[in-house]
């Protein structure tokens, strides 16, 4: 445990020490206060749920950016070799820069809740709703990470880190859009595997054990793999 604090405490300090973490930061928490407030005016509601939607769309593009260096840098960098011949294991390797990235968002997502602050001062709140719409956007935070991460052990290239990331997380989150074309069993998978449809009932209050299971599924699964994936003989 203490070897996967190390390696996660070397991921925050990298990127505190980087200017584009500090950019997104602050690029990030400026579009969500200016959607809150055009939300909020707009609505007229003591409610975060489409502002809950606007993070989750955020997120499908902040993510990539931060998890694309995670393991393709070390392997371009050549520094992947010296980190496999540590006493550290390969799954310490992997669970430590996977919960760096995740403290690191779950900074982003500590700073917003200054608007749920503001619509208990001023309104009411359904306070079970923003609960649980907090506990959706984290979950599937941390689900875009682990999907970011794994694409990153693919590869030496940021850059095609960042697009495989894109596209798949774009699948899983678009894939909604395709269940009117379809049905029976196909839209039934569909709707399973859409990010969408599981988000939309946490933004909307509805706390579903088949919604948990179904992001900490895909989260171990791309730990999982991406684990088998920095095996050097399969990268060399």
């Amino acid at each position: 445990m203490n070897k996967i604090c190390t390696i996660a405490q070397k991921e925050l300090s990298i990127y505190f020490r980087s200017p584009l973490a500090y950019i997104m930061l602050i690029m990030t928490i400026s579009v969500f206060n200016i959607f809150f407030f055009m939300i909020i005016d707009q609505n007229r509601e003591a409610t975060l749920k489409d502002v809950f939607l606007v993070m989750e769309f955020m997120f499908l593009f902040i993510v990539p950016l931060l998890t694309m260096r995670l393991f393709a840098e070390e392997k371009a960098a050549g520094t992947m070799e010296f980190l496999m011949t540590t006493p550290t294991s390969n799954t310490a390797i992997v669970l430590g820069k996977y919960l760096g990235s995740l403290i690191f968002f779950t900074l982003i997502i500590l700073l917003s809740g200054v608007y749920y602050g503001i619509i208990e001062l001023y309104g009411e709140p359904d306070r079970m709703a923003a609960l649980g719409g907090y506990l959706g956007i984290w979950l599937e935070g941390a689900m875009f990470i682990a999907v970011g991460m794994m694409v990153s052990s693919w590869t030496k290239s940021q850059t095609i880190a960042a697009i495989t990331a894109y596209v798949s997380l774009f699948l899983l989150y678009f894939s909604l859009s395709f269940v009117e074309y379809l049905s029976g069993p196909p839209e039934a998978i569909v709707r399973a595997v859409s990010c969408m449809s599981h988000f939309a009932n946490f933004a909307a209050g509805l706390l579903s054990l088949a919604d948990v299971v179904y992001y900490l599924s895909i989260i171990l699964f791309c730990v999982l793999l991406t684990r088998l994936s920095i095996e050097p003989k399969l990268w060399h």
